[in-house]
């Protein structure tokens, strides 16, 4: 149930989030003395620019949020997250072809300030952490 509510939510917010920023009239703005950009960005490629092809990326996607379902009682607030933001992105994706970033860390280091994320992959990446820090914990407590 904790998975189905925090997708939800997830989800929702991103919904949300979107729909406020991509609003007509919005203009680029700084804040954290620079270390924190909104910029409106359509991705079309994969995370991080990796090659995938556009036809693949959702089947992929839509694969890859299927196993983990399958496995959402290891870390249910982890598997909601990661559905959440998945499930977002995934939307997008079907619905404009694309996917709507509008969150970036210019003074991060290296390439990572170039790099624009939406609140969807937020979601998946502490989703993600908390799946491999409950595997970790699974396997250690085996151990014993």
């Amino acid at each position: 149930m904790l998975t189905g509510i925090t997708a939800l939510a997830v989800f929702g917010g991103c919904a949300a989030a979107r729909r406020y920023l991509n609003r007509s009239g919005r203009r680029e703005a700084a804040y954290w003395k620079g270390r924190v950009r909104l910029r409106a960005l359509w991705n079309e490629g994969a995370a991080f620019g990796l090659p995938i092809p556009a036809g693949v990326l959702p089947l992929a996607s839509a694969a890859a949020l299927g196993g983990l379902w399958a496995r959402r009682r290891q870390c249910p607030l982890g598997a909601g997250l990661l559905l959440g933001g998945g499930l977002s992105n995934l939307w997008e994706r079907v619905r404009h072809g694309r996917v709507y970033d509008y969150v970036q860390f210019p003074r991060a280091p290296g390439r990572l300030g170039r790099y624009v994320f939406n609140l969807a992959d937020f979601a998946v990446l502490a989703g993600g952490g908390l799946m491999l820090a409950s595997r970790r914990g699974t396997s250690a407590r085996r151990r014993r």
